[in-house]
């Protein structure tokens, strides 16, 4: 029987920031941004048996996450990644590699959990070791699978990315991502619109979003188009931001909201975690309310 619980997969870390460590990994910004907006969340990942992934599972218990699916490894070490931001707040990533989150295991707990959730959400870095059998497992008994393609060089390819497009319900890009992967798949078009036609056409996906920064967002939903122009905001950095859009995003789609609502929310939360330090700045939905309530849109 299906639970309200929406399943995240994949990697949580520490993001070494030049002033200090703050906890990440974009499947665990998704559902941070879940719990804090009210959702029930469950997380599965694996930390190393080590101080960082102590930390770490003390931080996610913190935020109210269930900890029970972060599995333990003796044998790779907890993730971590070096940010550098530019002047705009844009970030770069250093990734390290067979760290403890690239081990994940499909157990029959986890399978049975993600069998009846209403969303399954996962993102591309975690199919790039041993993890991507479990997320194999995981998709073949998922409802409802939303795919963040978070694209960090070198660490995909194009026929992984196909695959798992093509076992997707959902889709996210952002816009630089979008054009990437058009001119990849030979899209003969040039317009953004039209490329997620072709993209919806080539994967079989009925639902694709693609977010544009301070411009907002697009939300292509069986046919239908909504847009959002934007937030004003003071960018401190954008670490986080797209992860909370889509959480935001997700939640109002399996509550029925009108989607052009949805995708306003979705903007708006994005631009909150992009005006704040770090991937998990506590915003709750009276936050939310209020700031689509003070704001304008570009």
């Amino acid at each position: 029987m299906t639970s309200n619980t929406i399943v995240c997969f994949g990697e949580v870390l520490w993001d070494l920031f030049p002033e200090g460590k703050k906890v990440g990994g974009a499947p665990f910004n998704v559902a941070s941004s879940l719990k804090s907006l009210g959702a029930e969340v469950r997380f599965i990942s694996r930390v190393g048996n080590d101080a960082l992934g102590e930390g770490l599972l003390a931080a996610v218990h913190a935020q109210g996450i269930a900890t029970d699916q972060i599995q333990r490894d003796s044998k790779h070490k907890t993730g971590v990644v070096h940010v550098n931001l530019d002047s705009k707040g844009s970030a770069q990533y250093e990734i390290e590699k067979d760290v403890a989150w690239d081990f994940i295991v499909a157990q029959p707990e986890t399978i049975s959990l993600v069998a009846n959730s209403p969303a399954f959400i996962f993102g591309s870095l975690i199919a790039r070791g041993f993890s991507l059998e479990a997320l194999n497992t995981f998709l073949g008994v998922a409802q409802f699978r939303v795919f963040d393609l978070n694209l960090r060089p070198p660490f995909y390819s194009l026929s992984l990315l196909k695959d798992l497009m093509q076992q997707a319900e959902m889709l996210k890009f952002n816009d630089e991502e979008l054009y990437e992967l058009a001119a990849a798949l030979d899209s003969p078009f040039h317009a953004l619109d039209r490329h997620i036609e072709f993209i919806a056409k080539q994967t079989q996906t009925e639902i694709i979003c693609v977010t544009k920064g301070k411009f907002g967002a697009v939300l292509y939903h069986y046919g239908e188009w909504f847009y959002n122009s934007g937030y004003q905001i003071e960018v401190r950095d954008a670490v986080g931001a797209g992860d909370s859009f889509l959480a935001t995003l997700v939640q109002c789609l399996l509550e029925k909201r009108p989607r052009k609502n949805a995708l306003d929310r979705a903007c708006a939360m994005g631009a909150l975690v992009a005006g704040s330090s770090g991937a998990n700045p506590k915003i709750s939905e009276s936050d939310l309310i209020t700031f689509m309530g003070n704001s304008n849109t570009h």
